[in-house]
């Protein structure tokens, strides 16, 4: 079978384009799932431990749509933690009571409590995934949430014969509730993962896992689609496989413009679809992940997670499952029959690999994100923030409580500001309701003191944020661009930057001090890519724009949960507008109440 390449895709699009116009919304469905969260038990890198999970499964059970469908998720908590469940990248229009930060549109689900998440995902289709957020939980409760096109409509590229999970994570020995705490109360950064996981395993390069790799099955001469998602808490990650090249179709369930690749930069939060053809000589090709650390001198997971590219009846291999969509959960999260892949036979190729911090590499990659033809891209602005994305350290007494680095505690802020959740009502709450106090409209839209931002030697004087909870307010329909701007303080360092509620298009990035005048010039207006969460350039800027089209309150904050835990977010306060259907649906009857 011969490889299709980049053109051949892009001839799929004016049909598909065509096509929508014929099949109805009416062949919608609304799918139930029950999310039970609960401790499991499990075994990793030689260790029983307990975690929490959803439906006893790590990873958690795949959701499975069609656009438009509409979902609804019973989350019951029988764990001893406080969850909520977020639906990363779904816009959730004019529906922030289904987003699920905590204290942000909800309260918590209290242990021995439960909340339905209602909502419909009308105009998405491709790789999303879902996740805890709450504390730390989402090292382990986490999953896939994938759209499939309208029925009757297909992808904007030739049919795979196959679909595949390459879903990443970060695995820790002691209960990562626990890792999160020691660092709140110590003031220290947060201890590193013990090692990355393809498919909740580490793969054949850690003690006691081998046996466990996981196994993606594939037929000579068949083009596979590879559904690539980052749950990782901490860690941005190079993706490479061996033997093959990576077609890219998609970013964040967005369709691209495809190019060919032999490494994958994802970020905490983003997704990546790529379509490999089998067409190299039949064997076991490694499939790795790896950390990206753009930080120079800050402590890093340095260990290699694999997966295997096995093809059916290679010489020397046991016989491998080959089912469509092996390895996805089944309806309401029931695994799919996938059969016992083996995992005997000649050793698999490697693949080259990028250098942990080759940011080179992972800046071709990124910069080769496009949509797939030219977009309309909102304009002329009418709102504009310029933020400061970066760390900070807080002057404290030396003792047990001050571990920061030279006696400080951790901490990260946007444009000086270290952002705090309130603990008795959600953002969302005081919003709708009108409840005073709970947090001021002030979210400074300028840097409050201009200075040599990417600098490796900025003042000690400005290095101390301050703590609030100020809130950026946004008129319904305003054209809203914002600058991410990542500092020197401490160390600079790529920050995936995620905003609730919407997707933007991703003008420019670039390294060094945003300039205007000079800058203003490299914006992409004729094909930039959509995407949810951008990693802003180590000692760099990224540019993005939207228009203000979804009211309620939506966070935005580093992917990083580390410098999210640090403070290092903002939230949106989106107006209502004029018309009906312009401003926020009611709450739901059944939403968490909120308690101290």
């Amino acid at each position: 079978m011969a490889t299709r390449g980049p053109m051949t895709i892009w001839c799929f699009l004016s049909a598909v384009l065509l096509l929508s116009f014929i099949v109805p919304s009416a062949l919608a469905e609304e799918r139930f799932y029950e999310f039970v969260v609960k401790e499991t038990t499990v075994k990793r890198l030689c260790q029983t431990n307990k975690i929490i999970t959803v439906n006893g499964q790590f990873p958690g059970p795949t959701i499975e749509v069609n656009s438009g469908d509409t979902l609804v998720i019973r989350a019951v908590n029988m764990a001893q933690y406080n969850v909520t469940l977020h639906w990363h990248g779904l816009r959730q229009l004019r529906n922030g009571w289904a987003d699920g930060p905590e204290f942000v549109t909800q309260c918590p689900i209290r242990p021995g409590s439960s909340y339905t998440y209602r909502y419909t995902t009308e105009g998405q289709e491709g790789t999303l995934w879902w996740h805890a957020h709450s504390s730390w939980l989402r090292a382990t409760v986490h999953g896939a949430l994938i759209i499939h096109p309208k029925k009757g409509l297909p992808y904007p590229f030739p049919k795979p014969a196959k679909e595949f999970p390459v879903l990443l994570a970060e695995w820790w020995r002691r209960d990562p509730i626990s890792v999160i705490r020691q660092s709140m109360i110590t003031g220290a950064p947060p201890n590193i993962s013990d090692t990355i996981l393809i498919n909740g395993q580490p793969g054949d390069f850690l003690p006691c896992s081998s046996q466990e790799t996981s196994i993606i099955p594939v037929v000579a001469g068949e083009t596979n689609l590879l559904r690539i998602m980052n749950a990782a808490m901490n860690s941005e990650l190079f993706v490479s496989l061996a033997g093959h090249k990576m077609t890219v179709v998609a970013a964040d369930a967005q369709y691209t413009k495809p190019f060919q690749t032999n490494v994958v930069l994802v970020g905490p939060g983003q997704t990546t679809d790529v379509l490999v053809t089998a067409n190299a000589a039949p064997g076991r090709y490694y499939l790795t992940a790896r950390v990206y650390a753009s930080a120079q001198g800050v402590p890093f997971d340095n260990t290699t997670a694999t997966a295997i590219f096995q093809y059916k009846n290679a010489p020397g291999c046991a016989e491998t499952s080959t089912g469509a969509n092996a390895g996805f959960s089944g309806p309401q999260g029931r695994p799919r029959p996938s059969g016992h892949p083996g995992r005997t036979g000649p050793p698999p190729m490697l693949p080259y690999m990028p250098a942990n911090n080759d940011t080179n590499a992972a800046t071709i990659f990124s910069n080769s994100i496009r949509s797939p033809g030219p977009v309309k891209v909102p304009g002329p602005v009418t709102q504009e923030v310029f933020t400061t994305v970066g760390f900070g350290l807080f002057n404290c007494r030396p003792g047990p409580f001050c571990q920061g680095p030279n006696n400080t505690r951790f901490g990260a802020s946007m444009n000086n500001v270290s952002f705090q959740l309130p603990n008795t009502v959600s953002l969302l709450q005081a919003h709708y309701h009108h409840i005073p106090g709970v947090f001021t409209e002030d979210f400074p839209a300028f840097p409050p003191v201009i200075f040599d931002f990417t600098s490796q030697n900025i003042p000690r004087a400005l290095w101390q944020p301050v703590k609030g909870t100020r809130l950026y307010r946004v008129k319904f329909g305003a054209v809203v661009q914002i600058v991410f701007q990542d500092t020197g303080i401490f160390a600079a360092e790529e920050h995936p930057m995620h905003i609730h509620g919407y997707h933007f298009y991703v003008l420019a990035t670039g390294f060094g001090n945003y300039n205007p005048r000079r800058d203003e010039a490299k914006f992409n207006m004729v094909d930039p890519p959509s995407r949810n969460t951008i990693g802003v350039p180590v000692g760099g800027w990224a540019v993005v724009r939207f228009k203000a089209d979804n009211p309620g309150v939506w966070l935005v904050h580093c992917h990083i949960d580390a410098h999210l835990t640090g403070g290092l977010a903002m939230a949106l306060v989106v107006e209502d507008g004029k018309a009906e259907l312009e401003s926020t649906v009611p709450p739901p009857l059944d939403l968490p109440i909120c308690g101290l």
